[in-house]
């Protein structure tokens, strides 16, 4: 790989920023620094310093984030910030995206990657991958909730949804939900077709994989390998948390 590209792919700068760093002797190879951007070298072997720092090159990165409510899941938006604006620095890279969206009012767990392949098979209804929600409810939720939700109910536009779990908690007015796809306004709608509406919605678990809970609104951190495989596992948190 060249060194202008691996610069760029691991780092964010531009091809241009690293050339400008290379013509400064800021970006070194081995110990020495590099003379031209067409440098190829073995990012798997070699070790690489820009701008003083070490670089550990991964193929992709896995991010979790900790959304508050006023952003929205998008690359770009003319309007509002979005998830990616508060990604710091030290974890930016060309490619990045939002795995699955949350609405602009809701807060909690967004996966965010460079990896398409990943991403695709996580969202595709066929994984079933889980994602469970918190939800305040405007009325007390009610007993026949359970059926409603587990015999995969019909919302508006006629649209079908797999079955779904709903787990009560000592205030009706708080329930956790766990649905398997991610249809439009998908949670909202369902409690809708229920007869309730959603005043307060967080998802805190994708898959097997549940949000840090030391991890602060607005703030994110890079996922390492064995817990994207989390994501994979049929394991449910049953346990409330913060709520």
């Amino acid at each position: 790989m060249r060194i202008d590209k691996f610069a760029a792919e691991q780092t964010g700068i531009s091809r241009a920023d690293a050339k400008a760093m290379i013509k400064k002797r800021q970006i070194i190879v081995n110990g020495s620094p590099v003379m031209s951007g067409d440098v190829h070298i073995d990012p798997e072997k070699d070790e690489i310093i820009i701008g003083g720092k070490y670089i550990n090159y991964r193929e992709h990165l896995y991010i979790m984030l900790n959304k508050p409510a006023g952003t929205v899941c998008a690359v770009k938006d003319e309007l509002s910030p979005t998830v990616l604006e508060l990604i710091p620095p030290e974890l930016r890279r060309k490619g990045l995206f939002p795995a699955g969206r949350l609405d602009k009012d809701t807060e909690g767990f967004v996966f965010i990657t460079d990896d398409g392949a990943l991403a695709h098979r996580m969202l595709s209804p066929r994984s079933h991958v889980e994602k469970e929600y918190e939800v305040t409810l405007e009325k007390p939720s009610e007993d026949g909730y359970k059926e409603l939700f587990a015999s995969g109910m019909t919302i508006d536009r006629g649209e079908k949804c797999l079955p779904a779990e709903i787990i009560f908690t000592e205030d009706r007015h708080k329930v956790r939900l766990i649905i398997c796809e991610g249809k439009y306004h998908q949670v909202k709608r369902m409690m809708e077709a229920a007869g309730n509406r959603v005043t307060f919605l967080r998802r805190i678990r994708i898959g097997g994989l549940p949000l840090d809970p030391d991890l602060p609104l607005g703030r994110c951190r890079e996922i390492m390998h064995k817990e994207v495989a989390q994501i994979y596992a049929k394991q449910k948190q049953n346990s409330p948390r913060n709520f």
